[in-house]
This record gives C-alpha cells, structure tokens and sequence, in this order.
C-alpha cells in the first residue's frame, strides 16, 4: 500500500515585524512592569549589600541595620512578586469593556 504525502503546509515563521499585537507574546505594558519590577529587585540587593568589619575578627554593628534586614529584602521580594504578576497580566483584561 502506498501512502500519499501530503504536501508540506507549515507555516512560515513571522518575523518581529509582521506580527500583529495579538500574535505576540508580550505587549510593550508587560515589557514596561517588568522593567519596572527589574529596577525593584536591583533596588532591594544594594540596599543589602555593605561593607563588612574593615578589621579582621571585628564586629561591625550596621551588618544588623533595618536597611539591609528589612528594606532591602522586602523590595527584592515584591520585585519578584510583582514580576510573576507583569508576567501572567494581559492588557486586553485591562481594557473597561464598553
């Protein structure tokens, strides 16, 4: 028995500019929030970052300031929450419905 090939019906990939907004992933609001939720992170690490003892065997009292136990943890921590929220929204949920 023979089998008939069909023939090959793939399509094509779309570059960037043909696409159309629905086609694509992202739309420029989640590329804006999650921009947004990057700079909170990076925010909340150098509010945790610091020097230690500049002497060896020292205690330094600041490594247990509020800015790097408290601040700077809740920032990184709402960047990345707010970065699985950035992610997950669609824009066209958004919209008012008229």
């Amino acid at each position: 028995m023979a089998s008939k090939l069909k023939p090959d019906t793939r399509k094509e990939p779309l570059s960037i500019q043909k696409m159309t907004q629905k086609e694509r992933a992202f739309s420029p609001l989640n590329f804006w929030l999650m921009g947004g939720c990057l700079i909170l992170i990076v925010l909340g690490f150098l509010l945790m970052s610091g020097g230690g003892s500049t002497v060896e065997g020292g205690f330094n009292p600041e490594i247990f300031s509020t800015r790097r136990i408290v601040v700077g943890p809740l920032l990184a921590f709402l960047g990345f929450l707010l970065m699985a929220f950035a992610i997950i929204i669609s824009p066209e949920k958004l919209k008012l419905k008229k």
